[in-house]
């Protein structure tokens, strides 16, 4: 995978942090020249896949949320949003939209439905007590390209 450039950064899972996350993805990403609907639409997947970590991956605990940004050829955009917390059994059920682990919270259960409407690619990969790993990618367009 040939990468252009490269952001890293890891945040507390704190709720606060998800609108930490979306800036500083959305200031990496805006050298790439998105429209205003990619650059919502992307900033909406960030704060969904954060959300998750902070809300299911460390339920009731604390860690870090590491996050990577990549600006690939051909106006491509890899995100992706790692914890190291609970993990998720059932991947599939988890991606069922309204599924959630955290009713008394008044979860919808749309994060991942969520986050696969914005981005052209979401992969999910975790393991139980080690955590979960989110990877998106969009295609941007090439308006005035």
């Amino acid at each position: 995978m040939q990468i252009l450039n490269e952001i890293r950064f890891t945040v507390p899972s704190l709720s606060v942090n998800e609108s930490t996350a979306r800036a500083v993805v959305s200031s990496f990403i805006v050298q790439a020249d998105p429209t205003v609907e990619e650059l919502s639409d992307i900033r909406t997947a960030v704060s969904e896949a954060v959300t998750n970590c902070i809300v299911h991956g460390y339920r009731n605990t604390s860690g870090v949320i590491d996050i990577t940004v990549r600006l690939l050829p051909e106006r491509e955009i890899y995100i992706r949003i790692k914890d190291n917390g609970c993990g998720i059994a059932d991947i599939q059920q988890a991606m069922q939209p309204l599924f959630t682990t955290a009713p008394e919270e008044e979860r919808s259960g749309l994060g991942f439905s969520v986050m696969e409407s914005f981005m052209d690619k979401l992969t999910v990969k975790s393991k139980v007590g080690k955590g979960t790993t989110v990877t998106m990618r969009k295609k941007l367009s090439t308006h005035g390209y």
